[in-house]
């Protein structure tokens, strides 16, 4: 009968643990899913609202067609109406052979983005014409003139590749197809590069800087984080 009683009390203090740890792994799960970042779509699949374009299918050299964002030999400067803090920015592109763009972060909307802002390289840097030209900052995904990228995860030209971008208070990271290539601090950055306004920046438009070449954009969204 005592052995039996002490069975009885330690099966029961085995589902009690049990149910505490189904119960735990719940909330953790619950906790978890609540702090999911929320996307919005960058593009409203019309025309360049929210970029300078409301009722326009084509801005600053940029055309909204077949669902995605295209550039032409006139391609400059493409940015948001609005500005943007901390953010997860996802988004496909496609590159023509040798094609040349960026991605411009904490833009103030005013000269040059690489500068003015900070410039995240789009470039199919693999190309010939760069053989033996491109500086390790000016590769694909690198901050321009502040931090070189990790090379070997871009698609041929033609192929399409996807980017995640995350900016949150002074870190920069960029994941190009699943792999990490960019890992910074501005907080350290404007330690060694103190001229370097752009960099100062924790807060601007989002943008594209075209240098004339064409690019494919599809699927752009946005989570703001906070």
């Amino acid at each position: 009968m005592i052995k039996k009683r002490i069975f009885q009390q330690f099966t029961g203090a085995l589902a009690c643990c049990a149910l505490f740890v189904s119960c735990s792994h719940s909330i953790v799960a619950t906790d978890t899913s609540m702090h999911q970042p929320e996307f919005v779509e960058m593009f409203n699949g019309e025309d360049l609202s929210g970029w300078g374009g409301a009722g326009k299918t084509t801005v600053n050299g940029y055309v909204w067609e077949d669902g995605l964002l295209r550039s032409t030999p006139k391609s400059r400067n493409l940015m948001t109406d609005r500005e943007y803090t901390s953010y997860v920015l996802e988004f496909e592109f496609q590159l023509t052979p040798g094609a040349n763009n960026g991605l411009g972060i904490h833009y103030p909307g005013l000269g040059n983005p690489a500068y003015t802002g900070m410039e995240i390289q789009i470039l199919d840097g693999e190309h010939r014409k760069y053989q033996g030209k491109l500086k390790d900052y000016q590769h694909h995904g690198s901050l321009y003139e502040l931090a070189p990228a990790l090379r070997g995860h871009m698609k041929p030209a033609g192929e399409w590749n996807f980017q995640r971008v995350t900016v949150r208070g002074p870190k920069v990271t960029v994941e190009l197809n699943g792999a990490r290539i960019l890992d910074a601090d501005l907080d350290q950055l404007n330690q060694s590069h103190p001229d370097h306004q752009g960099a100062k920046r924790r807060a601007g438009k989002i943008a594209f800087c075209g240098h004339g070449d064409v690019i494919r954009v599809r699927n752009m969204r946005i989570a703001e984080l906070y």
